[in-house]
């Protein structure tokens, strides 16, 4: 599983506005994308900066969205950011949510975690 962390300042008092575009026309476009498993919205306490997480089955996934969907996405939100949004993707080693996928799959012994010698961070910058 593998995970994009998009980063941005928002201009002043747009978190609001930000989060609605998000979850009614992003988000129901995310959900059709192959791959696609989940969408968080971390915002500081002022609504000054947001962080997207999204989460992906593959690395592939990801950056076929990030090559197709997300400059279309940043569009969409480009006038509530307050600068150049900073995406970062990463491995996913750990988290409960692989767990529950894990019970769902009817194959989940063919998904058993990576020995700790192939865990590690595997990282893509980019800036858009």
């Amino acid at each position: 599983m593998f995970a994009r962390k998009v980063s941005v300042r928002l201009k002043p008092d747009s978190l609001r506005e930000f989060a609605s575009l998000v979850e009614c026309k992003i988000l129901p476009w995310l959900q059709r994308q192959e791959g696609f498993l989940d969408l968080i919205i971390l915002a500081l306490p002022d609504g000054s900066e947001v962080a997207t997480i999204s989460f992906w089955d593959h690395e592939a996934n990801a950056q076929s969205y990030n090559s197709s969907g997300y400059p279309e996405a940043v569009q969409i939100l480009e006038k509530l950011l307050d600068g150049i949004p900073y995406v970062k993707t990463f491995k996913v080693v750990s988290s409960t949510f692989q767990m529950l996928a894990r019970e769902r799959e009817p194959e989940a012994g063919n998904l058993a975690p990576d020995s700790p010698a192939q865990l590690g961070y595997q990282g893509h910058e980019t800036s858009v």
